[in-house]
């Protein structure tokens, strides 16, 4: 069996056992058996759990940020992305983004990851804004403002209702149009 299963899934595996227990649960043995394999599976990928939590946050980076940043271009086509952008976010399921920023808390590493994030997105955001017309000047406190309100929504366990969300949602899209 070990040599059936690919790095990609136990990364895949650790992200949602990082969303359900949080990360003190990111340990060989446990996910071993939540995978139904021998830890030795995991070895053959990752040299210790220190090079596992180092591929996770990196693959959290691809998931949540790169992925991400791809599908909504090649959506778009020669449209303004952003709209598709605050779509996708703000509908999402957010347990990782919880999890990984309270690893944070705890951990220079993953902290050092959350910042390189933030930091991309906010990039991102504020290239959108600045094609649509904004000046720089204008384009930051409108990107700092969208993502103050995406992390609010991620770092939140309670949805909003359909309306309640579709009005935030028109109400995001005003800030970001010029």
């Amino acid at each position: 069996m070990t040599d059936q299963l690919t790095a990609k899934d136990w990364l895949d595996q650790g992200l949602k056992t990082l969303a359900a227990n949080g990360f003190t649960a990111l340990k060989a043995e446990p996910l071993a058996k939540a995978m139904g394999v021998s830890r030795g599976s995991f070895y053959w990928h990752f040299a210790d759990i220190a090079a596992f939590h180092a591929a996770i946050l990196r693959y959290w980076r691809e998931v949540a940020v790169e992925q991400i940043i791809a599908d909504v271009e090649a959506a778009a086509g020669h449209d303004n992305p952003l709209p598709l952008l605050l779509q996708r976010v703000f509908s999402a399921r957010s347990g990782v983004e919880r999890a990984v920023r309270s690893w944070a808390a705890f951990d220079p590493a993953a902290r050092a990851a959350v910042h390189a994030i933030d930091r991309r997105r906010m990039d991102y955001v504020e290239g959108l804004l600045r094609t649509a017309g904004f000046t720089a000047e204008a384009a930051r406190p409108r990107t700092q403002i969208l993502y103050w309100a995406f992390l609010g929504y991620a770092l939140s366990d309670k949805p909003l209702p359909k309306a309640q969300q579709e009005a935030v949602f028109d109400d995001l899209l005003r800030i970001a149009s010029p």
